[in-house]
């Protein structure tokens, strides 16, 4: 006789990608304890010339292997996943897309009520958003996985919006700083990582198309908060142009809280979830892929802080669109290259993407002195940034536990949010120290390339195969 033992049925989408082998060895482990009952079972038949107690089954089966973690099943579809996938895109559209359209605040503050500071000073303003809005990624994503989108999505829309309210009645440097700095990234920092972090844990298959598609909202929003901004200078002033644009931003924050939820998956077995930086660091793929992100993004932000300013310095007709069509571009790139990463890996999207977008800065954008080739770089560029944008979150969520998926994404945008603070301000002073855009421009165009080659390795170290899907 044999104590048949419950099998216990599990995917491998409840682990991260590197616990494969982890996996195959507790199977195993748990059929060779399953084989050792058997037979210890057996052996206390024998000895017991068939007499066979309650109480020794009971001492036989504490012994029993401790059972893998309960799995967490993607679905992949279904109401609730794209319902929220419409959610993040909104809450991306509100938040991220506006912060896309600084480049239009950069240059009316430097025609306006900042026209006495460098651009280098007042793009300060901006590079802080971008630092505060990254470097909030950790403990936005360590929140996250303890309790969920909802309350941290309220909080940023109510950051976000006050910090619109509070931009529109500034006149001093030091007030744009706080408002449309601090407290601007803070909200769309609430808003952007537990849009995609609940976003993957939805899909597995699927999860870099339902992130393109959630991220295509940002590019959206930077297509139509130019352009609105713009026009509403010119109309109704300064303080009530930001206003509006909060106005607009409440309507999709609003939508966004009411489609977005999170599939959060049980618990597993104590300590089968902790989340560890010191192990997490010593993972080489995170590591080349920090590090490659970081020198991308020293770069990758330079150009949509720039292009405004020197369109307009060219004194080219209708420069004020090539802002909108950058991010116009980025539609196009956070979409199609997301859905072609799910077929044909997504690594192997991220490192060309990262890569064009260094070369297009340095062999289109140098030579760009008319309208049409200005705009040829815009969309160019806005598509493979857009596309590296895109790809970088399930890249993340690839080589992670998906139990640390908002806590690895979080850690990863705040590592990089450091190269993000000092990005705008370097290219600022790049442009006084050159007197013009070609050393600025270089430097934006080396970088990127140089962290394309960095997380090319990580590539490699997942698989050492050049042209293996990854």
């Amino acid at each position: 006789m044999a104590v048949e033992l419950t099998r216990y049925d599990t995917e491998m989408t409840q682990y991260g990608p590197d616990d494969k082998h982890r996996w195959n060895g507790e199977k195993a482990t748990s059929d060779a304890g399953h084989d050792s009952i058997d037979t210890h079972v057996d052996n206390h038949f024998r000895s017991s010339k068939g007499h066979f107690s309650n109480t020794s089954v009971d001492s036989v089966m504490t012994i029993a292997p401790t059972p893998p973690p309960p799995r967490h099943a993607f679905p992949d579809g279904g109401l609730k996943a794209y319902l929220t996938v419409l959610g993040a895109s909104f809450a991306l559209f509100s938040g991220f897309g506006q912060m896309n359209a600084f480049g239009t605040f950069q240059t009316h503050y430097e025609q306006n009520q900042l026209a006495h500071l460098a651009p280098a000073t007042i793009s300060w303003i901006g590079s802080i958003q971008l630092w505060v809005f990254f470097v909030s990624g950790a403990p936005i994503g360590i929140a996250f996985d303890a309790y969920g989108p909802r309350i941290l999505m309220i909080a940023g829309s109510i950051c976000y919006i006050l910090s619109l309210m509070l931009t529109s009645i500034s006149t001093q440097y030091y007030q744009y700083i706080l408002a449309q700095g601090v407290l601007f990234g803070l909200g769309v920092g609430l808003l952007f990582y537990p849009s995609l972090s609940s976003v993957s844990t939805y899909f597995f298959k699927y999860r870099a198309t339902a992130l393109g598609i959630a991220a295509a909202g940002s590019s959206a929003g930077g297509v139509m908060y130019p352009l609105m901004l713009e026009a509403l200078f010119k109309r109704v002033g300064f303080g009530w142009a930001v206003r509006i644009s909060g106005l607009v931003s409440a309507v999709g924050c609003g939508i966004a809280l009411l489609t977005l939820t999170a599939l959060t998956p049980r618990p597993g077995p104590k300590g089968q979830s902790e989340f560890s930086l010191r192990k997490t660091f010593k993972d080489s793929k995170f590591n080349f892929l920090i590090g490659g992100s970081g020198l991308v993004a020293f770069g990758l932000f330079i150009p949509l802080f720039y292009i405004d300013s020197y369109t307009t310095s060219l004194a080219l007709p209708h420069a004020k669109l090539v802002l909108a069509l950058m991010n116009l571009g980025g539609v196009v790139g956070r979409v199609v290259p997301a859905i072609l990463s799910d077929r044909v890996g997504r690594f192997n999207i991220l490192v060309p993407s990262a890569l064009l977008s260094g070369v297009f800065t340095l062999a289109l954008w140098i030579p760009a002195r008319t309208l049409p080739l200005v705009i040829v770089y815009a969309v160019l560029y806005g598509g493979s940034s857009g596309a590296f944008i895109s790809v970088i979150t399930p890249c993340v969520a690839q080589i992670s536990d998906v139990r640390e998926i908002g806590r690895r994404i979080g850690l990863l945008y705040s590592v990089i949010s450091f190269p993000a603070l000092v990005c705008g301000p370097t290219g600022g002073a790049l442009l006084v120290l050159d007197h013009g855009y070609t050393g600025m421009i270089i430097f934006s165009g080396t970088t990127v390339i140089a962290g394309s080659f960095a997380i090319f390795i990580a590539k490699l170290k997942i698989d050492s195969k050049v042209l293996a899907k990854v």
